[in-house]
Parts: C-alpha cells; structure tokens; sequence
C-alpha cells in the first residue's frame, strides 16, 4: 500500500504540496505518483535507497528540475516558475557544492549574504555551524567535515522560511553531527521548516517530526519514528529467565506480559529484556523489492 502523506494541521498554508508528481527517464519512472504535504514549523526527514528517487523529488521541490506531471507548491508557489523574491526565502544544502577553494570562509558567507534581504549577521553563522576559528582559512585548507560545515552555514545565512538539506551532515564526526542536530533544534524554534534526506537513521530519529520512506519512485511509508510501518504496533520480543532457563516470547501485549510476569515472580523478573523494533528494522522491511513495492 503507497503511503499519502498528510502531517495534522498546523496553523497557516503547509509549506509544501506535492499531489501525483511523476518524473521520468525514457520508460524510468525516478518519481512515480508522490504525495506529500509538510506543514510550516515541522521537520521531515526523507529516506530510501540510492536511486529511490529522493534526489530528483527534492530538486523539483527546489526549482531545479522541472516534473512531467502532478500538482506542487512551495511556500504557495509553483517551484517550476519561480522567481528571484521565492528564493531568497528558501535555503538548500546540496550533496555537493561548487567549488570555493581561493575564498576564505568569512569572504564566501559574506558573498552570498549579498543574495538575501536580511541575511544573519556572518559572524552569528560562523559560530552556529562552529568555524569562527576557521573564518580565516580559505576553502582548500578545510576538511571534509568543515568544509560541509561550510555548506550549512551556506544554506542558512539568508534565514530561510524553508531550508533543504541533502545529506548534511556526511564527513562528519558523532561530536559534529551532534552538535549540527542541535543547530537543526534552534532553526526550527525560530519557525523554520525543514526537509532533510539522510541515510542516518538516527539522525531522522533524532530530528524529525515525520519520516517518509521513498522506494523505487513511490513513498511507501510517512510517519512519526516512533510509528513508521507500523513499528508502535509491532510485535515485541520479552526474555527472561525462569527456573534456571532462558525464556522468550513475541507480544504484541508486552507490558501486560510483564506484569503478569513480575506478578508471578514476587516484582523482580530475572534478565528480563524487552525489545521492539527499531526503525532500521522497519525502514529494512519497507526498502524490500518485494511484490509490494513500486516498479521502474
């Protein structure tokens, strides 16, 4: 079953509508029928497979690749006809960027803070993506992590209503991811509204309010991380051990399995160990080739 994708309704237009988008190749069909609707304020993560067509609908989203068919609207705009004004209001953070190698740090974000209206002060990006002791350095001297950093900074010096961001935080270490995801926190208190694609599931954990997975074209599954794929309700494995024996049974009722375990045993279960689903284990199920899913 092909997920329509609908967030609760927060106050004001949503962000993005997206109704039968279709992009295709000759007879490849990289986007075949998306929904999607993102309300204003929230954060979405997208995942699934290389090639699953996560790419190619965000970059029609961003105006940079035009659709064969379907309905879509950014921030109450068609993106295929755009303006200059609709731009300054969105912020994205490409996979790869153009090279800035001869311009120092603070000279490429002020450079580009001359595109935007009211940008953020530089010196408020340099130390919210953490390069205030690199503002200095020119591009070629950075590392891959700074250098993404970089990018972020980029992406966001024009305050963007929106921003886009296409796998981020790759060539980062845990500290900087972390330390991002916390960057991520703070746009989103100020009202921004954010698309993420990443192949870090916990980074989807982490920071979004829905998860969408893409396969083969079609979004297959939207929903909160806690509940993708029906992982709320899945089957739970409960171990213990009883009479001097390892124990285990799959629930779909594990507290009360619980309870009438600790009952039995006077409150303390041995080795007791309940374990649900993760969302790898529902995001594996859900990028399955398996009969369910859509064809090229």
């Amino acid at each position: 079953m092909i997920a329509s994708a609908r967030l609760p309704t927060v106050s004001g237009q949503p962000a993005i509508q997206v109704r039968g988008l279709v992009k295709a190749y000759g007879s490849l069909r990289a986007v075949d029928g998306i929904d999607l609707e993102v309300q204003r304020g929230q954060c979405v993560a997208l995942l699934g497979p290389n090639g699953a067509g996560k790419t190619t609908t965000t970059e029609i989203l961003e105006g940079y690749r035009q659709r064969d068919a379907g309905d879509v609207t950014v921030l109450g705009v068609d993106p295929g006809r755009a303006d200059r004004r609709w731009r300054t209001r969105i912020g994205i953070v490409l996979q790869q960027v153009g090279d800035l190698a001869e311009l120092t740090v603070r000279e490429s974000l002020a450079h580009f803070a001359g595109y935007y209206p009211d940008p953020r002060p530089v010196d408020e990006v340099l130390d919210r993506v953490g390069l205030t002791a690199k503002a200095d350095a020119r591009g070629r001297t950075l590392s891959g992590g700074q250098r993404r950093r970089l990018d972020v900074g980029l992406g966001i010096i024009g305050r963007p209503e929106l921003l886009f961001l296409d796998e981020p935080t790759t060539g980062f270490d845990p500290e900087a991811r972390r330390e991002f995801w916390s960057l991520i926190a703070s746009l989103r208190a100020e009202g921004a509204t954010i698309l993420l694609t990443t192949h870090y599931l916990e980074e989807a954990e982490a920071l979004a309010d829905m998860v969408g997975v893409i396969n083969r074209g079609r979004l297959v599954a939207f929903d909160p991380p806690h509940a993708l794929g029906g992982r709320h309700t899945g089957t739970t494995r409960v171990a213990w051990t009883e009479d001097g024996a390892p124990r285990s049974v799959e629930t779909e009722t594990p507290t009360a399995l619980v309870a009438e375990l600790a009952a039995r045993m006077g409150g303390e279960v041995p080795n007791l160990t309940v374990t649900r689903p993760t969302l790898e284990d529902m995001y594996l199920d859900l990028v399955d080739d398996g009969p369910g899913q859509a064809q090229p």
